[in-house]
């Protein structure tokens, strides 16, 4: 297929998407090995980084996205309904930081670590897709395991999990006296 029009058939099939699409879909809609797909696309970024255009592609783990620059928000807000704000509360952070790197993981490992209750961070969570359900543990009961999604890769600017910065020993364990007394305290309550 001619360069060109490959670069048309991955836009078009981005555009059509709305989301994400792994690399290796798009190698063989346009009839092509995966390396040769990841140098059309990422001439298609520099094009569209060189263009003044609109849009940028969004790269997610061995995938990428069509989506709009960042720079363009104060021209949609003008047309769309403001997007639903999320409030992400220091409960709702800390609950996702657990999920993020201990993935996958049960709730009740996440209210191990939390030492209370994380029903309505987990609900909030799912809610802003941010979180996904999993699959279930094989273990009495069956509990569901809980990952992140590509939302939370796009809101926290993070191309994949591996990304993630390393956790410091030393801030861990001053999080886990953190955590100790606020549940003394609660416990006293």
């Amino acid at each position: 297929m001619k360069r060109t029009r490959a670069e048309a058939v991955i836009e078009a099939v981005l555009f059509t998407m709305g989301e994400s699409v792994e690399i290796g879909r798009l190698a063989d809609v346009i009839e092509e090995d995966v390396k040769t797909t990841k140098e059309i696309l990422k001439e298609m970024e520099k094009r569209y980084g060189r263009e003044d255009r609109g849009i940028t592609l969004t790269w997610l783990d061995g995938s990428v996205q069509l989506c709009t620059k960042e720079d363009m928000y104060e021209s949609l807000i003008k047309i769309a309904r403001a997007p639903k704000k999320m409030t992400l509360t220091d409960t709702v952070l800390e609950t996702l930081s657990i999920i993020a790197y201990k993935q996958p993981v049960t709730r009740a490992e996440i209210e191990r670590v939390r030492g209370v209750n994380c029903d309505h961070a987990i609900n909030k969570l799912l809610e802003y897709d941010l979180i996904t359900e999993l699959g279930r543990l094989d273990a009495p009961g069956r509990p569901l395991l809980f990952g992140t999604t590509e939302q939370f890769l796009r809101c926290f600017g993070v191309e994949s999990l591996e990304a993630l910065p390393e956790l410091n020993p030393v801030q861990v364990e001053e999080f886990r006296r953190e955590a100790e007394t606020e549940v003394g305290l609660q416990l006293e309550v």
